[in-house]
């Protein structure tokens, strides 16, 4: 038999604070996280505007020895790993270390390490490398780091599908403990690369939103004025237990997951199909693993990034999926605040979906003004709302047509 599996905690990391209530309090105000870019001089490209973390100070997490040995998106995993393990009031020890593993991906790394290095070695030349440069930037050291620094000793990896990866990464862990090769597991995304060469090669794409004089604004997933997508960075981990863990530590579970599901659009580099495909087969196939029908289901955390194409391909795809149960449900946009964080978009909202089923409170769709006629569900627009949720769904889709969902119920014992 499968084993049940409860999330006990959550570690967040946004650009609308760093640690889970500075996010949470900012969802519920349907605050923007979203600025004008401070890392780099931006002034000369088309998009400026990103959702930096705010405040981070990582010595909060790591000893000043170790900070040099991570990129930032390592530092973002070690930090929410952190607030989840004392939000779970979870202790690791020799007692069950070897059940305890960590599953967190990131969608594309060690970015700015790389430009960084890149810049010594070009100026200074291979001496100045530093001895740091690889495993600080590697996707699967944020795992690693984690592991190190929590003594977890399970099964231990990572995950690099695209803006998929959070979701993926949880689903996967989620199947580990289901199936007896662990009891406990971090699992989540992180991701930050709010970097010269990242910003301009999406620029090139002309996936980015230019509304650089209404930074706040400019993130709008489903309104008839969007213009692609705002860049943003963090973390997002949780921590999934067996059912049997947690009870025997008196846990006290945000929510259970029930199901997840994977599917490829097979037809793009980074553009969806626009019939939905994919999206329809990876929720229909969440929902098949949940051995649930559409119509339990009261909310969705959408993908929706604010992309002309995307947000319309993925309401379709609901519409699909739901049929008249669609119009009932609710359906928000946590990126509409947030901004999308890539690899760490289905770690931060898995998290978020775990509170709001918790608190009984869906989070928004901010600067939702004037809905698209072709996106015509019920996307929170602009408040957030008080709601008894009892499933609730968050998909994940990523370049080369890779998809993601999970299902997570209101724990029931």
């Amino acid at each position: 038999m499968k084993r049940r599996v409860v999330i006990t905690g959550i570690g967040m990391v946004s650009p609308l604070g760093v640690g889970n209530d500075a996010t949470w309090s900012g969802l519920m105000e349907g605050r923007s996280g979203v600025r004008s870019i401070t890392r780099f001089d931006a002034s000369t490209f088309p998009s400026q505007i990103a959702g930096e973390v705010p405040d981070f100070d990582l010595g909060q997490f790591v000893p000043k020895k170790d900070q040099k040995k991570m990129d930032i998106f390592i530092q973002y995993g070690v930090a929410a790993s952190q607030f989840a393990l004392d939000d779970a009031r979870f202790s690791i020890d020799a007692t069950n270390a070897d059940r305890v593993g960590v599953y967190i991906g990131s969608g594309i790394g060690g970015l700015p390490s790389i430009e960084r290095q890149h810049r010594l070695f070009l100026e200074q030349g291979v001496r100045k490398i530093s001895p740091f440069f690889i495993p600080g930037l590697i996707v699967n050291l944020a795992a690693g780091q984690v592991s190190i620094r929590l003594g977890a000793k399970g099964p231990n990896s990572a995950v690099a599908t695209a803006c998929t990866t959070g979701t993926h990464a949880i689903g996967d862990a989620f199947r580990l403990i289901q199936h007896g090769y662990a009891d406990a597991m971090f699992a989540g995304g992180t991701e930050s690369v709010i970097t010269p060469m990242a910003v301009g090669g999406f620029c090139a794409m002309r996936a980015l939103s230019k509304r650089n004089d209404e930074p706040t604004r400019a993130s709008r997933p489903f309104d008839k004025g969007r213009d692609g997508f705002v860049m943003g960075e963090g973390a997002g981990v949780v921590v999934l237990e067996s059912l049997e863990s947690a009870r025997g530590r008196a846990a006290q579970p945000y929510a259970e997951v029930v199901g997840y599901g994977l599917s490829a659009d097979a037809h793009h580099v980074s553009a969806p199909s626009p019939d939905g495909d994919g999206p329809i087969r990876v929720m229909r196939a969440t929902l098949e693993d949940a051995q649930v029908s559409p119509d339990v289901v009261d909310y969705i955390n959408a993908h929706g990034t604010s992309t002309p194409l995307g947000d319309r391909v993925e309401t379709v795809a609901i519409r699909q999926v739901f049929g008249e149960h669609a119009g009932k449900l609710a359906v928000s946009s946590t990126k509409s605040m947030t901004g999308h964080l890539l690899g760490a978009a289905g770690g931060l909202e898995t998290a978020i979906i775990a509170r709001a089923i918790r608190d009984g409170r869906l989070p928004p769709t901010i600067n939702l003004d004037e809905p698209d006629p072709e996106c015509d569900l019920d996307y929170v627009p602009n408040r957030a709302r008080q709601a008894r949720i009892r499933y609730a769904m968050n998909n994940g889709f990523g370049f080369g047509g890779t998809n993601g969902s999970l299902l997570l119920k209101r724990f029931e014992d």
